[in-house]
Parts: structure tokens; C-alpha cells; sequence
């Protein structure tokens, strides 16, 4: 039986991260949670990461510094970001 593909949630709000995790469940996917891009980035669930959904904005490093910074160091992860924010 192959393996479920684990998606990774960045996001800092604890409501809507759970949310989205329930939904994510309700459809039977392998979720894992984070409140921030650095408790993502020291995770060994890292690694096993086959799409991340993370926050624009999000204290200390955003979304797109995270999806900037996976892509240095070489994890070219599959990632949708969101934002509550309208575009200016």
C-alpha cells in the first residue's frame, strides 16, 4: 500500500490552523501542524513534506521567506500560500 503524502500547515493563528487541519482530515490526508516556520524547519517531519500551506504573514518569517528559504538550502517543496489580507 503506498504512503499517504504528508502536507505540512505554517500557520500562526491556533483557529484557523486547526481548521484547516480538520478539513485537511476530512479528506483524508496525512496533516501535520506548525505555529511557525521555525518549529516547521527544525521538524523531522520536514522532510517527508510533500506540499507545505503556509501564511503570508506570520511573525518572524513569513511565507514567503519560508518558501524563499526552502528552496536555498534545497527542499523545493510543492507550497500554496494564504493570506486573510487583501492585495494593495
Amino acid at each position: 500500500m503506498p504512503k499517504v503524502p504528508l502536507f505540512s500547515i505554517v500557520e500562526d493563528n491556533l483557529s484557523f490552523r486547526e481548521s484547516l487541519r480538520l478539513l485537511m482530515a476530512s479528506l483524508d490526508y496525512n496533516v501535520e501542524t506548525f505555529s511557525s516556520a521555525a518549529s516547521f524547519l527544525t521538524s523531522p517531519r520536514l522532510i517527508e513534506t510533500r506540499c507545505l500551506i503556509a501564511d503570508v504573514q506570520m511573525p518572524s518569517m513569513s511565507g514567503i521567506e519560508l518558501y524563499r528559504h526552502l528552496i536555498e538550502v534545497g527542499h523545493a517543496i510543492p507550497t500554496i500560500l494564504m493570506t486573510a489580507y487583501p492585495r494593495r
